[in-house]
């Protein structure tokens, strides 16, 4: 077991929620049912993203009866990227699990995660093994990913959706990139740090209705990858050199077609109208580059804003 410095959770799980009336009091019963046997000090944090049905009263009242239960409340939504990350961030632990509160991410692995970090691995993820969804979502979640792979400036682990265990030399070097918009799991592979999964089999989820449609995918998605390349920012450059050597043919198609008496003014024509394409495309890469320093040197900003907090210690 690793070392432990005193009055400091071993692990810490935070629990993102949103309408989690049916679920709340379900998984944090779960959870400590997983821990109990194994873990000698843990804490639970729910942190809720603006719920509009009795999710925050019913852990208030299990923060009531629970110590280990804690509780933050955001004052608006801030969306999926920002809010589990902000109550990773604030996890005590000398590790820390993130997990959804609505069963999706099976407490079963538990006992696994903890055994495995206390063998030394410093990220330890569950890779979902199937994904039941409609054609349109699974095609965009197939598309997501290859563009990811394609254009991302480090490769994600598909179906690794961040519910994992990572010690806090993790969480901090996470917290030290100061990224406005974290996308969670493609920032654990930036770390450098090795990562192991174990695959599982998602369960269906034990109530409510989940909050995510075919829009939040998207705007999840088209966040992760804008948020994990820089890539893109450059692609126009690379449209401009492309757009340069089709002019550069164009000017020579020209000067052959004078040479030989032929009509030069298609070609001249067409060398004209790429040069300007290749231009706009010029400065449109220039300056996706300055945008890509700008934010790198300005990523300055809270995650979430909280509303209240519930079981924390004083001054945390």
């Amino acid at each position: 077991m690793r070392n432990r410095a005193q009055g400091v959770p071993e692990i810490s799980v935070v629990l993102a929620c949103r309408n989690e009336e049916d679920n709340a009091v379900a998984i944090a019963a779960a959870v400590i049912e997983k821990l109990d046997p194994i873990v000698e000090s843990f804490e639970l944090i729910f942190i809720d993203n603006e719920s509009q049905d009795g999710t925050v009263e019913i852990v208030k009242g299990m923060c009531a009866r629970d110590p280990r239960i804690r509780l933050i409340v955001n004052t608006r939504n801030f969306g999926q990227m920002r809010s589990p990350t902000h109550g990773i961030y604030q996890a005590a632990g000398q590790a820390v699990i993130s997990m959804c509160s609505d069963f999706q991410d099976t407490p079963d692995l538990l006992p696994e995660f903890v055994r495995r970090w206390r063998a030394g691995s410093d990220i330890v993820l569950g890779v979902r093994q199937s994904e039941k969804s409609g054609a349109i979502l699974t095609f965009m979640r197939g598309l997501s990913y290859r563009l990811q792979k394609r254009f991302g400036d480090y490769a994600i682990i598909p179906n690794a959706t961040g519910f994992g265990i990572y010690d806090r030399r993790v969480v901090e070097a996470i917290r030290a990139l100061n990224e406005p918009e974290p996308f969670f799991r493609g920032l654990l592979v930036e770390t450098g740090y090795a990562i192991e999964t174990i695959p599982f089999k998602r369960p269906p989820r034990a109530g409510g209705k989940s909050n995510n449609n075919f829009f939040t995918l998207l705007d999840f998605a088209l966040n992760g990858l804008a948020g994990s390349s820089k890539k893109l920012l450059r692609a126009p450059l690379y449209v401009a050199f492309l757009i340069s050597l089709l002019t550069l043919t164009c000017l020579v198609g020209a000067t052959v077609a004078a040479f030989t008496g032929h009509s030069w003014q298609l070609w001249l024509f067409a060398a004209m109208l790429e040069g300007q394409f290749g231009l706009l495309f010029l400065f449109l890469g220039l300056l996706g580059v300055q945008v890509a320093l700008v934010s790198e040197r300005t990523r300055n900003q809270p995650l979430v804003i909280e509303r209240e907090r519930v079981n924390f210690p004083d001054g945390a």
